[in-house]
């Protein structure tokens, strides 16, 4: 079952609750599900009957354990958990690491992105500065992966910007008194144009909106201390397993895989994606994707045969997990703006 699955089964179960007249709530339009916080378990937690306990008027203990029942049973949960003020933490069956690799692989670059058109209409403008137009436009991107159609303007433009780090707005001048600009990063304390397309927008994407970025050559330095090269190392590698199975007669092929490290910050990306677009946070999607370069890499290691060890089923399907990984870093890295080479 994949995070998405997870999420209308979890709906599915407050349905059928309120159908049974357990519970008298409005049925949500979407349930979140991400990895079990502190004191959690399991592979997922949701947080759903904190959200329902209000209009409920039930305790989140109480709301919990109506649901618990509804989701014990339904195929591909294997247990719930209650934790805390009223988490339900679930425990999926062994089919899960395969499903999430699937999902991957049917959307591609898209996975975690809306169906569609959403009705959002968002308004971005900015200040005459140059991370704040970055963050604008990439903060757009997402928001319009998640379904929303936006429109980003800015007080001032370098047309320089365009040139180096291919940077784009939809209209430059002052914003109506209505809209003040609501793009406002910390500004960079240097130029960060001499460090090129990828680095320079990395370096002014990476840090939070409120952090001053730095802008610095070691952006530039290809070694483990630069989380650019690791995410961008680690897409590079995925795509070098890919060739050498190739070059060993074999492909990937999705099925069970103990690596829950991994799994968990791949299935963690469309909850990633619309945070970011919630809050106009990319520095969210590039500190996932460091999130997901440091689970691949050490994994990445164990996909192929050695020595004169033959292509089994376990070496498919660590292989389809790690071109997963290298989909999930390609998606992002696009977002960002950033390159996501296949040789590095």
């Amino acid at each position: 079952m994949t995070p998405a699955e997870l999420s209308r089964t979890v709906l599915h179960a407050v349905r059928r609750a309120v159908d049974a007249g357990e519970l008298d709530v409005t049925v949500p339009e979407r349930a979140v599900v991400g990895p079990p916080g502190p004191g959690g378990c399991g592979d997922y937690a949701t947080n759903i009957a904190l959200r329902l306990a209000r209009p409920a008027g039930q305790p989140p203990y109480r709301v919990a354990e109506v649901l618990r029942p509804y989701l014990v049973g339904v195929d591909g949960v294997a247990d719930v958990v209650l934790t805390g003020p009223g988490f339900l933490n679930i425990s999926l069956g062994g089919a899960a690491p395969a499903a999430l690799v699937e999902e991957i692989r049917s959307a591609g670059t898209r996975y975690g992105y809306a169906d569609g058109p959403d009705g959002r209409i968002v308004r971005l403008h900015c200040p005459y500065d140059l991370r704040a137009v970055v963050v604008a436009e990439v903060a757009a991107r997402v928001l319009r992966s998640q379904g929303a159609l936006v429109r980003v303007t800015a007080e001032g433009f370098d047309p320089e910007w365009t040139a180096v780090l291919g940077v784009r707005t939809d209209g430059v001048g002052p914003a109506p008194a209505s809209l003040p600009a609501n793009v406002r990063p910390v500004p960079a304390p240097a130029d960060p144009l001499p460090l090129g397309r990828d680095a320079a927008r990395w370096a002014l994407l990476h840090p939070a909106a409120h952090d001053r970025p730095r802008v610095g050559e070691e952006h530039l330095a290809q070694r483990e201390g630069n989380p650019l090269f690791r995410v961008r190392y680690a897409h590079a590698r995925t795509r070098a397993l890919t060739r050498n199975a190739a070059d060993l007669g074999f492909e990937g092929l999705p099925g069970p895989v103990q690596r829950q490290d991994l799994l968990a910050v791949l299935g963690d990306h469309p909850r990633v994606l619309a945070a970011a677009a919630e809050h106009r946070a990319p520095d969210r999607l590039a500190r996932h994707l460091v999130a997901v370069a440091d689970a691949a890499l050490p994994f990445l290691t164990t996909v192929l045969p050695r020595g004169g060890e033959k292509p089994s089923a376990a070496h498919r399907a660590r292989l389809a997990l790690a071109e997963a990984a290298g989909t999930v870093l390609a998606g992002g890295l696009t977002l960002l703006g950033i390159d996501a080479p296949d040789h590095l």
